[in-house]
């Protein structure tokens, strides 16, 4: 039996619509839990640079709006949209707001935290910007803090292009 892999999951975009993950097939992705309200909220730039920089190697940020800290992603779906558009010119894909913890956790979050645990092995996610990178083979690699900013992720990304 072959082991799970984020490509077994699907998520829902801003519109509700449903995405396999597949679709990142053989794509390094750094998928990251989001907020708009946040001390970290600046890293959109960051993430976006990484976007820039990479994704014709074959990489993708994914971004999951979560509202679960601090209640810092207040917003519909497409108020978020709009808010990474007009303040960060964001273009990678910004999914449908998710749980990251708790019973309603969406069960990639739940598949990314059992891969990836975080200091001293505990699951759950502690704050808005943890990422979680992910090799071409749909494998977790590592765990980044809120704090990790998005270009002390970059040499660990180009291993993996």
């Amino acid at each position: 039996m072959s082991q799970k892999t984020v490509y077994d999951f699907k998520v829902k975009d801003a519109k509700g619509n449903e995405v396999a993950m597949d679709q990142y097939k053989d794509k390094v992705l750094l998928v990251v839990n989001v907020a708009s309200k946040c001390g970290y909220t600046k890293q959109y730039t960051g993430l976006q640079e990484l976007q820039d920089k990479y994704q014709s190697q074959g990489f993708s940020v994914v971004g999951f709006p979560c509202n679960q800290f601090g209640a810092q992603e207040p917003g519909s779906n497409e108020e978020i949209q709009q808010f990474c558009e007009l303040n960060f010119n964001v273009k990678f894909p910004v999914m449908s707001k998710v749980d990251v913890n708790g019973e309603k956790a969406d069960p990639l979050f739940k598949f990314l935290k059992g891969e990836a645990p975080g200091v001293l092995n505990t699951e759950m996610i502690k704050w808005n910007f943890t990422k979680f990178l992910v090799g071409k083979d749909g494998k977790v690699i590592n765990r980044f803090a809120s704090g990790d900013k998005p270009e002390d992720i970059a040499p660990a990304i180009e291993k993996l292009l």
